[in-house]
Protein backbone atom coordinates (compact mmCIF):
# COMPACT_ATOMS: atom_id res chain seq x y z
CA UNK A 1 0.00 0.00 0.00
CA UNK A 2 3.02 2.29 -0.11
CA UNK A 3 2.09 5.48 -1.90
CA UNK A 4 -1.61 4.95 -1.29
CA UNK A 5 -2.18 5.45 2.44
CA UNK A 6 -0.32 8.80 2.61
CA UNK A 7 -2.55 10.11 -0.16
CA UNK A 8 -5.69 8.84 1.52
CA UNK A 9 -4.57 10.51 4.75
CA UNK A 10 -4.37 13.78 2.84
CA UNK A 11 -7.95 13.14 1.75
CA UNK A 12 -8.95 12.65 5.39
CA UNK A 13 -7.12 15.83 6.35
CA UNK A 14 -9.02 17.73 3.69
CA UNK A 15 -12.24 16.45 5.21
CA UNK A 16 -11.26 17.10 8.81
CA UNK A 17 -12.32 20.72 8.50
CA UNK A 18 -15.71 19.66 7.14
CA UNK A 19 -17.62 20.20 10.35
CA UNK A 20 -21.30 19.43 10.35
CA UNK A 21 -23.46 22.27 9.14
CA UNK A 22 -25.82 22.92 12.02
CA UNK A 23 -28.25 25.77 11.64
CA UNK A 24 -27.73 27.02 15.17
CA UNK A 25 -24.88 25.82 17.31
CA UNK A 26 -24.57 28.38 20.08
CA UNK A 27 -26.91 28.79 23.01
CA UNK A 28 -27.72 32.45 22.61
CA UNK A 29 -30.40 34.28 24.56
CA UNK A 30 -34.03 33.43 24.06
CA UNK A 31 -35.94 34.93 21.17
CA UNK A 32 -38.62 37.54 21.56
CA UNK A 33 -42.19 36.28 21.76
CA UNK A 34 -42.70 35.18 18.18
CA UNK A 35 -44.70 31.97 18.08
CA UNK A 36 -44.62 31.74 14.28
CA UNK A 37 -40.83 31.98 14.21
CA UNK A 38 -40.51 29.51 17.08
CA UNK A 39 -42.75 27.06 15.20
CA UNK A 40 -40.58 27.47 12.09
CA UNK A 41 -37.43 26.84 14.13
CA UNK A 42 -38.92 23.70 15.68
CA UNK A 43 -39.84 22.35 12.25
CA UNK A 44 -36.25 22.77 11.10
CA UNK A 45 -34.47 21.66 14.26
CA UNK A 46 -36.50 18.52 14.92
CA UNK A 47 -34.74 16.85 11.98
CA UNK A 48 -31.23 18.20 12.56
CA UNK A 49 -29.93 15.45 14.90
CA UNK A 50 -30.62 12.64 12.42
CA UNK A 51 -29.02 14.59 9.57
CA UNK A 52 -25.97 15.48 11.64
CA UNK A 53 -25.53 11.88 12.75
CA UNK A 54 -25.35 10.72 9.15
CA UNK A 55 -22.99 13.50 8.08
CA UNK A 56 -20.69 13.06 11.08
CA UNK A 57 -20.57 9.29 10.59
CA UNK A 58 -19.54 9.82 6.97
CA UNK A 59 -16.63 12.08 7.92
CA UNK A 60 -15.58 9.58 10.60
CA UNK A 61 -15.71 6.71 8.11
CA UNK A 62 -13.35 8.48 5.69
CA UNK A 63 -10.91 9.32 8.48
CA UNK A 64 -10.99 5.76 9.82
CA UNK A 65 -10.38 4.30 6.38
CA UNK A 66 -7.45 6.65 5.83
CA UNK A 67 -5.85 5.70 9.14
CA UNK A 68 -6.20 1.96 8.56
CA UNK A 69 -2.81 0.99 7.18
CA UNK A 70 -4.06 -2.51 6.48
CA UNK A 71 -6.83 -1.36 4.13
CA UNK A 72 -6.68 -2.64 0.57
CA UNK A 73 -7.45 -0.31 -2.35
CA UNK A 74 -10.85 -2.00 -2.75
CA UNK A 75 -11.65 -1.45 0.94
CA UNK A 76 -10.61 2.20 0.77
CA UNK A 77 -12.71 2.69 -2.33
CA UNK A 78 -15.77 1.12 -0.74
CA UNK A 79 -15.47 3.15 2.48
CA UNK A 80 -14.88 6.46 0.73
CA UNK A 81 -17.61 5.84 -1.84
CA UNK A 82 -20.22 5.13 0.83
CA UNK A 83 -19.11 8.13 2.89
CA UNK A 84 -19.40 10.51 -0.05
CA UNK A 85 -22.85 9.11 -0.81
CA UNK A 86 -23.91 9.69 2.79
CA UNK A 87 -22.56 13.24 2.73
CA UNK A 88 -24.44 13.93 -0.47
CA UNK A 89 -27.65 12.53 1.01
CA UNK A 90 -27.15 14.37 4.29
CA UNK A 91 -26.74 17.81 2.77
CA UNK A 92 -29.55 17.18 0.30
CA UNK A 93 -31.81 16.34 3.24
CA UNK A 94 -30.76 19.56 4.97
CA UNK A 95 -31.68 21.55 1.87
CA UNK A 96 -35.05 19.79 1.65
CA UNK A 97 -35.89 20.51 5.28
CA UNK A 98 -35.15 24.20 4.89
CA UNK A 99 -37.06 24.38 1.62
CA UNK A 100 -40.09 22.67 3.14
CA UNK A 101 -40.02 24.93 6.20
CA UNK A 102 -40.12 28.04 4.03
CA UNK A 103 -38.70 31.46 4.84
CA UNK A 104 -38.38 32.27 8.56
CA UNK A 105 -41.38 34.45 9.53
CA UNK A 106 -40.53 38.10 9.90
CA UNK A 107 -36.91 37.74 8.80
CA UNK A 108 -35.52 40.51 6.61
CA UNK A 109 -34.97 39.17 3.08
CA UNK A 110 -35.96 35.78 4.49
CA UNK A 111 -37.13 34.33 1.18
CA UNK A 112 -33.93 35.34 -0.61
CA UNK A 113 -31.72 33.99 2.18
CA UNK A 114 -33.70 30.77 2.22
CA UNK A 115 -33.33 30.16 -1.49
CA UNK A 116 -29.63 30.96 -1.37
CA UNK A 117 -29.07 28.46 1.46
CA UNK A 118 -31.09 25.79 -0.35
CA UNK A 119 -29.17 26.42 -3.56
CA UNK A 120 -25.75 26.22 -1.93
CA UNK A 121 -26.61 23.08 0.05
CA UNK A 122 -27.94 21.46 -3.12
CA UNK A 123 -24.74 22.32 -4.97
CA UNK A 124 -22.71 20.90 -2.09
CA UNK A 125 -24.74 17.70 -2.19
CA UNK A 126 -24.04 17.42 -5.90
CA UNK A 127 -20.34 17.99 -5.32
CA UNK A 128 -20.18 15.06 -2.92
CA UNK A 129 -22.11 12.92 -5.42
CA UNK A 130 -19.46 13.78 -8.00
CA UNK A 131 -16.76 12.79 -5.49
CA UNK A 132 -18.45 9.40 -5.08
CA UNK A 133 -18.50 8.92 -8.84
CA UNK A 134 -14.81 9.82 -9.02
CA UNK A 135 -13.91 7.34 -6.28
CA UNK A 136 -16.00 4.60 -7.90
CA UNK A 137 -13.93 4.91 -11.08
CA UNK A 138 -10.59 4.34 -9.33
CA UNK A 139 -8.62 1.31 -10.52
CA UNK A 140 -8.21 -0.82 -7.40
CA UNK A 141 -6.30 -3.53 -9.23
CA UNK A 142 -3.40 -1.28 -10.21
CA UNK A 143 -1.53 0.09 -7.19
CA UNK A 144 0.09 3.00 -9.00
CA UNK A 145 -3.07 4.05 -10.80
CA UNK A 146 -5.06 3.86 -7.57
CA UNK A 147 -2.58 6.09 -5.73
CA UNK A 148 -2.66 8.58 -8.59
CA UNK A 149 -6.43 8.51 -8.59
CA UNK A 150 -6.53 9.24 -4.86
CA UNK A 151 -4.32 12.27 -5.45
CA UNK A 152 -6.90 13.56 -7.91
CA UNK A 153 -9.67 12.93 -5.39
CA UNK A 154 -7.74 14.82 -2.73
CA UNK A 155 -7.24 17.75 -5.10
CA UNK A 156 -10.93 17.80 -5.92
CA UNK A 157 -11.74 17.86 -2.21
CA UNK A 158 -10.15 21.29 -1.98
CA UNK A 159 -12.78 22.59 -4.40
CA UNK A 160 -15.54 20.90 -2.41
CA UNK A 161 -14.25 22.53 0.77
CA UNK A 162 -14.66 25.93 -0.90
CA UNK A 163 -18.25 25.04 -1.73
CA UNK A 164 -18.80 23.86 1.84
CA UNK A 165 -17.68 27.25 3.11
CA UNK A 166 -20.05 28.96 0.69
CA UNK A 167 -22.94 26.86 1.99
CA UNK A 168 -21.88 27.60 5.56
CA UNK A 169 -21.94 31.33 4.88
CA UNK A 170 -25.39 31.06 3.30
CA UNK A 171 -26.66 29.31 6.43
CA UNK A 172 -25.14 32.02 8.61
CA UNK A 173 -27.10 34.61 6.66
CA UNK A 174 -30.32 32.61 7.01
CA UNK A 175 -29.91 32.21 10.76
CA UNK A 176 -29.05 35.80 11.60
CA UNK A 177 -30.95 38.06 13.98
CA UNK A 178 -34.11 36.78 15.66
CA UNK A 179 -33.98 33.64 13.53
CA UNK A 180 -30.67 32.68 15.11
CA UNK A 181 -32.09 33.10 18.59
CA UNK A 182 -35.22 31.11 17.79
CA UNK A 183 -33.13 28.25 16.43
CA UNK A 184 -30.82 28.33 19.45
CA UNK A 185 -33.81 27.73 21.71
CA UNK A 186 -34.54 24.42 20.00
CA UNK A 187 -32.82 21.37 21.51
CA UNK A 188 -32.25 19.78 18.11
CA UNK A 189 -30.12 22.72 16.96
CA UNK A 190 -28.01 22.98 20.08
CA UNK A 191 -24.49 21.70 19.70
CA UNK A 192 -23.22 18.89 21.85
CA UNK A 193 -19.83 19.60 23.44
CA UNK A 194 -18.60 16.32 21.98
CA UNK A 195 -19.71 17.13 18.45
CA UNK A 196 -16.98 17.22 15.75
CA UNK A 197 -18.57 20.51 14.73
CA UNK A 198 -17.26 22.08 17.92
CA UNK A 199 -14.02 23.01 16.20
CA UNK A 200 -15.82 24.98 13.53
CA UNK A 201 -19.09 26.45 14.80
CA UNK A 202 -21.53 27.84 12.29
CA UNK A 203 -22.40 30.76 14.53
CA UNK A 204 -20.93 32.83 17.29
CA UNK A 205 -22.76 33.29 20.55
Amino acid sequence: MEGTNPVNKKLAAALSGGAVLVLALSGCGGSEDNKELDAWAKKVCDLVPAQNKKITAAYDAITKAAEDTESTPAELQKADSQAFQDLSDGYKARATVIQDAGAPPGAEDGAKKLQDAVKQLTVLSGAYADMKAQVDKLDTKDQAKFATGLKDVSAEMQKVETQRQTALNALKELESGDTKQALADQSGCKQSPTSPAASAPATDS
